[in-house]
């Protein structure tokens, strides 16, 4: 699908309009029914241009670059709010558009954050105001969605609207129940700055066949693995991990420190499983829970069960759990069993002033307007949820299936968390170069192709420039565990590449032009976005094979960035204990301080991230678009932090 964001010029009805965001062909699944009557009537929602965006990354690095006398002083809730609701200029100038093209002023309202104008409008009126046409469309399972195919703006209107719902996305929430199989991450967004591809209908984040899940392997014998540091390179356990890192047990549990894994249901995990592991590997942890909190009617549903339903949180909040003991564990259960969930949900339970900006052709809705068993049918979760020190998830989108707006609109949600003081790492996906479901894009027709050809296809939010994105590496078949990793390629392959949406953060800058002087990737334009502009990733990587997990009552060994994400997780949270201890702040975004202390990696330097019929890109010495800046050394990182303010 292709959405341009472009300001192309048109005269409609006597006055010089642009279109503000177009769409040339429908997503896979999805056909034109009818047009809509012009009598029916639109939750209209309009995305105002922030404030002082053009200072965002100042600000951020102000409070998370190592140099700055500010490090460490996050911002309140309400300082990041004012800094960046839209001016008075920009309010004035779309309900002044609005007024005078028929919206009476009693029918609009604005956000607490004062980021969104709402109201409702009939077809003939949303159709008159935009220039366009709205039809109702219908996927191959039934569910039908509103969309136009372009929108106009008037040229003084457009600088100061981000994007208009509903409009060009086919993002729709489709219930888990009726989801087709495909893989591990999820939906995407398309690229502003690069191929123009069509999306999927939304499979919800935590669907069983999500492309963004872990991977199985072969179920295990415990009795066999019991000389562990041994077998290392053939089972991976949290004491393998503590040996290949540095780091220790946890042994104190501040109460200003915080850990949070998020989880998108269906996906939940099992306490027979987690007691199963921790019998084995922490044994004062048995019949321990993480802290719940519920968003949107989440809960660890135990109707459906299996590694499809089961195998991401096990593996979470196993080694989570295990590695900060005793310090406690947070889950956030996202979405109910019928609607589910996307980041957005999740963001808005953070941030009420984020929530009134949901995408109701996008995002889901609650109640929930499916009903029946298994549906949430409170109100939606708007703020009320405190965000925990460090956040990790294993879940993602491509880059190609949402608009841009979209994308930059939830990226700048992230940058203002940051801001206040909260570390995101994501997994960085588990197809090389290729996209969810080992998907690549074809360079004529612009679809997803079956992954043997075609453009890379980089991940999201990975490619936001104010997350940490996570890696994978493994230990060589038949190495000891002091030996140097590889980049994984044991069942799945580091996720990595170049954004087609951010451009290139300052504090990454200058290891992404090195990477690109002394090891020029052998392609071209042709398949990724080589200006050398844009955001580069995965950040650092962990290890991401042969964990061993107690997945529906028996151990079995996963692979993915879904392990490795938790894990780096878990290392940031035992910095914060360490840096609490000594009466300083929590280390927050972090990605200035990565790399400014390349030195407190393990550099990689084997391995790909094959993917689209080439063998994707290699680890080099310094960072790379495999494993990034390495893995950590925890010694290292942490006297790092602790010399910081």
């Amino acid at each position: 699908m292709y959405f341009s964001l472009f300001s192309l010029g048109a005269l409609v009805a006597g006055s010089l309009a642009v279109v503000h965001e177009k769409r040339d062909v429908l997503p896979p699944g999805w056909k034109y029914h009818d047009k809509l009557q012009s009598s029916e009537v639109l939750p209209m929602r309009i995305a105002l241009t922030q404030s002082n965006l053009d200072q965002a990354d100042d600000f951020l690095l102000d409070v998370s670059h190592p140099e700055s006398p500010n490090f460490g002083k996050h911002w309140t809730h309400e300082e990041i709010a004012n800094k960046f609701a839209p001016s008075s200029e920009t309010f004035d100038t779309v309900k002044s558009w609005l007024v005078s093209s028929g919206i009476a002023p009693e029918r609009i309202s604005k956000t607490q954050s004062l980021g969104w104008l709402k109201f409702d409008a009939t077809v003939a009126e949303a159709e008159s105001l935009l220039k366009t046409e709205y039809h109702l469309y219908k996927h191959e399972i039934g569910k039908p969605h509103v969309a136009c195919s372009d929108y106009h703006l008037p040229e003084h209107v457009a600088p100061h609207v981000d994007f208009i719902t509903p409009g060009v996305n086919f993002d729709t929430k489709v219930p888990h129940g009726v989801v087709k199989p495909m893989e591990k991450r999820a939906p995407s967004t398309t690229a502003a700055a690069g191929p123009p591809v069509k999306t999927h209908a939304a499979l919800g984040l935590g669907a069983p066949s999500s492309g963004s899940l872990p991977k199985k392997g072969a179920n295990i014998d415990i009795k066999s693995i019991f000389d562990e540091l041994k077998n290392c390179n053939k089972t991976i356990t949290p004491n393998c991990l503590r040996a290949l890192y540095l780091f220790p047990p946890g042994f104190t549990a501040n109460s200003k420190n915080s850990y949070g894994i998020v989880e998108y249901t269906p996906q939940a995990y099992l306490q027979g499983d987690l007691d199963l592991f921790f019998a084995n590997f922490s044994k004062n942890q048995v019949q321990r829970t993480p802290t719940l909190n519920s968003i949107d009617g989440g809960i660890p549903q135990t109707t459906n069960q299996g590694f499809a339903f089961n195998g991401e949180s096990d593996l979470d909040l196993e080694y989570a759990m295990t590695l900060i003991n005793p310090q406690k564990t947070t889950l956030y259960q996202v979405g109910d069993q019928v609607e589910g969930a996307s980041f957005n949900d999740f963001l808005d339970a953070l941030d009420g002033s984020y929530c009134a900006g949901d995408d109701p052709f996008q995002d889901a809705t609650y109640p929930d307007p499916f009903g029946g068993p298994g549906s949430y049918q409170g109100p939606k979760n708007c703020g009320g949820f405190s965000a925990t020190k460090v956040i990790s998830t294993s879940y993602g989108y491509n880059e190609a299936d949402l608009t841009a707006a979209y994308e930059r609109r939830q990226c700048n949600e992230y940058m203002k968390l940051g801001l206040a003081g909260t570390t995101f790492v994501f997994s960085s996906g588990d197809n090389g170069v290729a996209g969810n479901g080992n998907q690549c894009i074809d360079p004529v027709t612009k679809q997803y192709n079956n992954g043997s050809s075609g453009i890379f296809n980089p991940a999201f939010p990975s490619t936001c420039p104010y997350i940490t994105s996570i890696g994978a590496t493994q230990i060589v078949p038949g190495a000891k565990v002091t030996d140097p990793e590889e980049a994984c390629q044991t069942v799945i392959f580091s996720g990595g590449g170049f954004s087609n949406v951010f451009p290139l953060p300052s504090y990454q800058s200058s290891a992404v032009k090195s990477f690109f002087a002394n090891h020029p990737p052998p392609y071209g334009a042709d398949r990724f976005n080589n200006s050398q502009q844009t955001r580069g990733f995965p950040d650092i990587s962990a290890n991401g094979a042969n964990y061993v997990v107690a997945v529906d009552g028996r151990f079995s060994l996963v692979y993915g960035t879904s392990a490795s994400a938790p894990v780096v997780g878990s290392i940031f949270t035992l910095i914060n204990e360490a840096r609490l201890a000594a009466g300083k702040s929590t280390i927050g975004f972090v990605n200035p301080t990565l790399y400014a202390n390349p030195g407190a990696f393990n550099d990689i330097t084997q391995g790909g991230n094959r993917g689209c019929g080439t063998p994707g890109f290699q680890s080099v010495s310094g960072w790379d678009p495999v494993t990034g800046l390495g893995t950590p050394n925890f010694p290292k990182l942490l006297a790092a932090y602790l010399k910081l303010p």
